[in-house]
């Protein structure tokens, strides 16, 4: 480790790993709130954040867990529950009069189509003006769960019932996830 009388200790959030402060920096320098997305190993976070002197202040708030009290039977951290996450914020958002905000992914590495982006794309569909590169954004059938329901169409019954366990036991078939996603959209716009 380095030591004498030039050094200096990183931040503790730093050191962890948690924060990178320059981003945070410049993400603050703008002014607008920030779209904050976590990524858990079960749910996924969408928070619409501003910065305040005495710390962060959450303004609007969606959680993946909320999705299963509208109806969703899918998982909870799929790429398809990022997206009606980001939906439900950004619709959330724009009735709080929240019209644009900054995305901050944390200390994720931007990869083209992953979750992350998914959420994204939901709060932009819900009519929020976030910048970003359409490029980035994973494909609608992506979104949608069609590679999941060509995956299931593609196994027999016993290899199904093995692979998609949690999906049969919460009632919902792999195959009909698309329009289960579709049914749970019109479910969040007819709710905010």
């Amino acid at each position: 480790m380095a030591h004498g009388p030039r050094y200096k200790m990183a931040f503790r959030r730093r050191r962890e790993g948690k924060t990178d402060y320059r981003a945070r920096y410049k993400m603050i320098e703008t002014g607008k709130p920030r779209l904050v997305v976590r990524i858990t190993t079960y749910h996924v976070i969408a928070q619409i954040i501003n910065v305040g002197m005495e710390g962060d202040e959450t303004l609007v708030s969606a959680h993946s867990k909320q999705l299963q009290k509208m109806g969703w039977k899918g998982a909870t951290a799929n790429t398809a529950a990022a997206y009606l996450t980001g939906y439900l914020c950004g619709k959330r958002a724009l009735k709080a009069g929240i019209t644009e905000a900054v995305l901050d992914i944390g200390m994720r590495p931007a990869i083209r189509g992953s979750k992350v982006f998914a959420a994204l794309k939901g709060a932009v569909d819900a009519g929020l003006n976030v910048p970003h590169g359409e490029a980035i954004l994973p494909d609608e059938s992506r979104i949608r769960g069609e590679h999941i329901k060509e995956y299931a169409e593609s196994l027999d019954d016993e290899e199904m019932q093995k692979r998609f366990s949690r999906y049969l036991e919460r009632g919902l078939s792999p195959v009909d996830l698309p329009e289960h996603f579709d049914e749970i959209k019109k479910r969040i716009d007819e709710e905010v």
